[in-house]
């Protein structure tokens, strides 16, 4: 797959030549590209810092998750999903899809390595990729040296935590919504969900299912959608409607049908957005919440909605409204953000939040073989997207080197400071 350059110091560092692309991140979209350039024999290398594939799906993903667009959408490039599969395919059957993924392309990580840093050598034009191993007591170091970098990380590297008056201070548990895996431990607890994307609305529904009482802290506008209309998938009947029609009236008929489907959500204290769901995730990557049951819960009382946050004091939360609730626990569903400006040395392609500055389609190329995979705020379906687009990009250049027989690894080499 790759080869060694490699000589060890007193400190255990040690230098490796990677004759291919470096892909960050064995997460969907490191696979997929990965697939598509073991399918044009192309070597790469895998850096992961976790010990598996997938650990946002693997680790850090509650229990009852399914997949939120029909499989079709979700799928990977070469390999669909097994036909046997329902339409909504579970965590479990998602992780089970992605690890015979990489069994079938022989995709092989460097697992339980950490990337510290990333910078582009302009004298000698590679990238130094510096990793520490996350594996055992012994700290180790590698530098791994490379024409083409390959930024797979994601857009959910790490989760969202607010800054709440009093939060530090509460004395029930806090946890992210990365870090909730059921509500069984939850039964007869009264917690607050701070957040009401597809996980705060998930959590919350799983908590009622378990019969906790959850109060879900809904600040701001959000569209909320039937899963389904008229028998079809939301996205799957969005997307049929956008061939014929303007993205606008998409978006009225939309809301249309969902009024009739699930009503006038506002009498349950949710506000709808002044833009319209599909033109809100064009310009501003907000994603709609499609329900699954929690709608129902909050009819029922099970689960009940509460305006912002002013502050928590010992076991109680103080709202923006002037009630006090008393709590045993919170979950902070508040989203996650890209890891992408703590290692990655490079100002001019990412922004400092972490996401490429040239909008979708077109943000998946950089300058000095530089490429970001699953930026694009579209699910799976942009990840496989960006993996094509990538690995053909990526397959012209090695293509044409090849023909051209430039010898440039022991030139580049001669660049290499070893340890």
């Amino acid at each position: 797959m790759f080869s060694f350059s490699e000589q060890n110091n007193l400190f255990g560092r040690r230098c490796v030549w990677v004759n291919g692309p470096v892909i960050v991140g064995a997460g969907p979209s490191g696979l997929a590209i990965s697939a598509c350039l073991r399918d044009q024999g192309i070597p790469f290398v895998v850096i992961e810092r976790s010990d598996c594939i997938a650990s946002l799906w693997q680790k850090r993903t509650y229990d009852r998750l399914k997949l939120h667009l029909p499989k079709k959408f979700c799928q990977l490039p070469k390999i669909p999903f097994p036909e046997e599969y329902p339409e909504y395919p579970t965590k479990k059957q998602f992780i089970t899809y992605l690890e015979n993924y990489a069994k079938k392309f022989d995709i092989r990580p460097q697992f339980n390595e950490c990337v510290q840093s990333a910078k582009y050598d302009e004298a000698c034009k590679l990238w130094r990729v510096k990793t520490v191993s996350t594996a055992g007591s012994v700290r180790s170091e590698t530098e791994y040296i490379c024409q083409m970098l390959v930024v797979a990380t994601g857009e959910n590297a790490e989760g969202v935590v607010p800054e709440i008056e009093g939060l530090q201070d509460f004395s029930g548990e806090v946890i992210h919504a990365k870090d909730y895996k059921s509500g069984e431990k939850f039964q007869g607890k009264k917690v607050l969900v701070v957040g009401c994307g597809n996980s705060g609305m998930e959590v919350s529904l799983d908590l009622s299912n378990h019969n906790a009482k959850p109060s879900m802290v809904i600040r701001n506008s959000v569209h909320v959608l039937p899963r389904e209309m008229f028998g079809k998938s939301t996205f799957d009947l969005a997307m049929m409607l956008m061939k014929w029609l303007p993205l606008w009236i998409v978006d009225k008929l939309l809301l249309l049908f969902a009024w009739f489907i699930i009503g006038n959500i506002q009498s349950y204290g949710i506000k709808r957005p002044s833009l319209g769901p599909l033109t809100l995730k064009n310009h501003h990557g907000k994603t709609p919440v499609l329900d699954i049951g929690a709608l129902e819960k909050i009819r029922s009382g099970d689960i009940t909605v509460v305006p912002g946050i002013k502050k928590f004091t010992g076991k109680t939360v103080e709202l923006v409204n002037g009630d006090i609730l008393n709590i045993d626990s919170v979950v902070l569903a508040t989203g996650y953000f890209s890891n992408v400006p703590f290692w990655l040395h490079e100002s001019e392609f990412f922004a400092e939040n972490g996401f490429p500055k040239t909008p979708f389609p077109n943000g998946w190329k950089g300058k000095g073989g530089l490429y970001a995979a699953g930026f694009t705020r579209r699910g799976l379906a942009g990840a496989s997207a960006d993996a094509m687009k990538i690995s053909k990009d990526i397959g012209k250049e090695w293509k044409a080197e090849l023909k051209q027989k430039k010898q440039k690894v022991p030139t580049h080499r001669r660049c290499i400071s070893t340890f």
